[in-house]
């Protein structure tokens, strides 16, 4: 019999694309996402692009208005309060839980992606360093080894993507983003679990007042 193979219908393949385009801003927040649009400009059926604005729906990342289409989510800044309190919840946990499951392999991942982080840092490609601190918090979210929150921080990971590269919107935060994460990760590592939940807990509160502040610049909060 043949090894199990993970199977991408053509639903999944359009999702893919939709959500990478809306995470990295490709579509503006309220702008309209119209079938007939979409499956022209993908070369697919309307089929495929109507289940992946559904699951996009499901995600949080679109919000589908009766009688007039489906629009990419504008969030407020209650919104991002209630992502980011999400955030703490399940990472905490996870941090909290990690002495349990933390293998060499984990902590030479944690180190790894350090690693991407200051040189991505020292290059000053934004981009790249806020991909680097996404694998970060899923792998200390993995820490917890409990499915559930896994699936959880996905979804509510997906509504921050928008917003990632607003929480280093100066210097100084850039700056100080490199030095909690690698605080964070010499805490985990050492089994500080206390110090690294404290100044996890910091961290995001400070990228969440900082994408706030961004939003109530650019007028879309």
């Amino acid at each position: 019999m043949a090894a199990n193979r993970s199977i991408q219908t053509m639903g999944d393949q359009v999702y893919t694309i939709l959500r990478k385009e809306i995470c990295e801003g490709r579509f503006a927040p309220g702008a309209r996402l119209q079938e007939i649009e979409l499956s022209e400009a993908l070369g697919v059926s309307r089929s495929p692009v109507r289940e992946a604005l559904l699951r996009l729906v499901s995600d949080g990342l679109l919000l589908a208005v009766p009688n007039k289409g489906t629009y990419v989510k504008e969030f407020t800044c209650q919104d991002i309060d209630e992502i980011f309190d999400m955030r703490v919840m399940l990472e905490s946990y996870s941090i909290l839980r990690s002495q349990k499951s933390m293998t060499l392999e984990r902590k030479q991942q944690l180190f790894d992606i350090l690693e991407v982080m200051e040189k991505t840092h020292t290059e000053d490609n934004v981009e790249q360093y806020t991909r680097a601190d996404e694998e970060l918090h899923n792998a200390i979210v993995a820490l917890g080894d409990n499915s559930l929150v896994n699936t959880t921080y996905a979804r509510v990971r997906s509504m921050n993507q928008q917003f990632r590269v607003f929480s280093l919107a100066d210097r100084t935060r850039f700056d100080d983003s490199l030095e909690e994460h690698r605080k964070i990760i010499h805490a985990l590592v050492n089994g500080q679990i206390e110090e690294a939940d404290r100044i996890n807990r910091i961290h995001l509160e400070l990228a969440c007042q900082c994408i706030k502040d961004q939003l109530r610049k650019n007028g879309t909060a």
